[in-house]
């Protein structure tokens, strides 16, 4: 995977020692967690439909249908004391992740999570109030 983000990384016109600097950290990210969950998505058992927007369609609710597992994932380790990380580079190299995990051809890499006990608890960020995210027609 480094390979790819090295790729991605020059092709972005960072310096080679911010490029080596980032491979570290994310290859340590990967290695250092205790527990490492790839989201993927299987579209051999969704609907077939013969129009496009219908296709685009089944394929954006299967998206949201691994999202919304990684997200109770995520809700169901906290409830057990744990900390996780949603993390998204599947998306960037879903080939090398299929190949190197040997997964089935119809699995799509969607995420990865990293879930383990937190070293720490970070302070909570602070949040849009309710009114700057909501439109009230």
């Amino acid at each position: 995977m480094s390979i790819e983000f090295q790729r991605d990384l020059q092709a972005d016109g960072f310096p080679h020692e911010e490029i080596q600097k980032r491979i570290t950290r994310s290859r340590e990210r990967i290695l250092s967690a205790p527990v490492v969950i790839i989201l993927n998505l299987d579209m051999s058992e969704m609907d077939v439909y013969p129009d496009t927007k219908r296709k685009q369609a089944e394929y954006l609710m299967a998206v949201q249908s691994v999202a919304n597992a990684g997200t109770q994932l995520l809700l169901a380790a906290h409830a057990e004391g744990l900390g996780g990380v949603w993390v998204c580079s599947p998306l960037f190299v879903p080939e090398t992740i299929q190949r190197v995990l040997a997964l089935p051809e119809t699995w799509e890499p969607q995420a990865m999570l990293f879930v383990g006990y937190p070293a720490e608890l970070p302070e909570a960020r602070e949040r849009k109030s309710i009114q700057e995210i909501t439109l009230y027609p």
